[in-house]
């Protein structure tokens, strides 16, 4: 018979007895979160339904407490990443600063912990403003006057990073802020005192490095946790609306500059060759001075020695002396011999020529020479000297 025909009761299909009554059949759920339910309440000192009032559940509540100290206690491990730097505060007070690595610190409300990017390079930009991979120029930063009255268009770039976590977070309000415009001021004052030409050609190097300079002063005399790493210049122009008189002014200096250096090395060319020169010919006068003084005192000595043969004889002297000067007299001019006592035709011999290709000849040219003449005669000059040397031996 099935369990639910009539006559069958109320018994359930998996053979218990009546319905809440059987001691086999699977338990009800209603009572088991309720008889749940009445044991949390013993634990808090509740009354349970079908008996007497408990006292209060003190070791339920003491481990309740104790678990969520040590929770509270293990939320205040914190991980501070390579590259960064924690500051701990107790009661926002300054409790220390923490390297990379696993820490404990009081978890919130008694402190906390600031994470800061001590790395990292950051950039103040002034004069222009970095947008989507491309550059705004802001005008009222990028214009600025020298000192010779003329406006110049700067765009420079300060890059910085945090040096004390602490004064960066606490001490300055705004430093990122307060570096900009300290940059915009040292720049003004270092473009102040410069002329444009400077500033545009080779000034661009000391620009930044005194920017620098005087960046990194200010910001450690402010106390605002920030060092300068570099400041880099990455545009000096004249303004837009007189840059191509700039543009000529410049190609003019140029060919000015190069004008200059043609000029110079044509000098260093033209110098040394002078001073060559000028030194060769004071050498010259030097040998021709001492060649000079050298043949006078040797005319003068050849003339002290012939005083004492002219006082001996002065008719022979006076002969050789005349001897002398005639053949160096004769010797540069052109000669010609005619024999006119031969019976022959008329001989014609140019001395001059034949003393010419002899001396081509053997390389060089004899004052006197004997030119072979018909019969074997003999030069006058050779007689006079013939006379000469036998008087002599008398």
């Amino acid at each position: 018979m099935a369990w639910n025909e009539p006559g069958g009761g109320s018994r359930d299909p998996w053979g218990g007895g009546p319905k809440g009554g059987g001691s086999g059949g699977p338990p009800d759920l209603d009572e088991v979160f309720r008889k749940l339910r009445d044991q949390i309440k013993g634990m808090f000192g509740g009354q349970m339904p079908s008996g007497p009032s408990r006292g209060p559940g003190g070791v339920g509540i003491s481990l309740l407490a104790l678990a969520a100290f040590v929770v509270w206690m293990l939320s205040g491990i914190y991980i501070v990443d390579q590259g960064w730097r924690g500051v701990e505060l107790t009661f926002g007070r300054h409790a220390g600063t923490t390297e990379p690595g696993p820490h404990w610190h009081w978890p919130r409300p008694i402190g906390q912990v600031e994470r800061v990017n001590v790395e990292q390079r950051r950039i103040a930009e002034v004069g222009y403003e970095s947008m989507q991979n491309r550059a705004r120029p802001v005008p009222t930063e990028a214009l600025m006057i020298t000192r010779d009255e003329n406006i110049v268009d700067v765009r420079i770039a300060a890059q910085y990073r945090v040096s004390d976590p602490f004064l960066y977070l606490f001490n300055f309000r705004m430093p990122e802020e307060t570096l900009k415009q300290v940059t915009e001021s040292a720049i003004r004052e270092i473009i102040g005192k410069r002329e444009l030409h400077y500033v545009l050609t080779e000034g661009r190097t000391e620009v930044a490095q005194e920017t620098q300079r005087l960046l990194q002063e200010v910001m450690e005399e402010y106390q605002t946790g920030l060092s300068v790493v570099q400041v880099a210049v990455q545009d000096i122009q004249p303004p837009e609306e007189v840059q191509p008189a700039f543009e000529d002014a410049i190609r003019a200096r140029e060919d000015e500059q190069r004008t200059i250096n043609r000029a110079q090395a044509y000098a260093n060319e033209l110098i040394p060759r002078a001073q060559g020169q000028a030194a060769r010919i004071l050498e010259e006068a030097d040998g021709y001075r001492e060649q000079v003084i050298a043949q006078a005192e040797g005319d003068a000595s050849r003339f002290e020695a012939l005083v004492p043969e002219y006082q001996a004889d002065p008719e022979l002297m006076r002969q050789r002396i005349y001897l002398e000067t005639m053949e160096e007299i004769l010797g540069r001019v052109p000669k010609v011999m005619l024999d006119s006592d031969s019976s022959q035709s008329l001989m014609y011999l140019p001395l001059d020529k034949l003393m010419d290709r002899r001396g081509s000849t053997t390389g060089f040219s004899e004052p006197n020479i004997d030119v072979p003449q018909e019969r074997d005669a003999i030069s006058p000059t050779q007689r006079a000297r013939q006379a000469l040397r036998d008087r002599g031996t008398r």
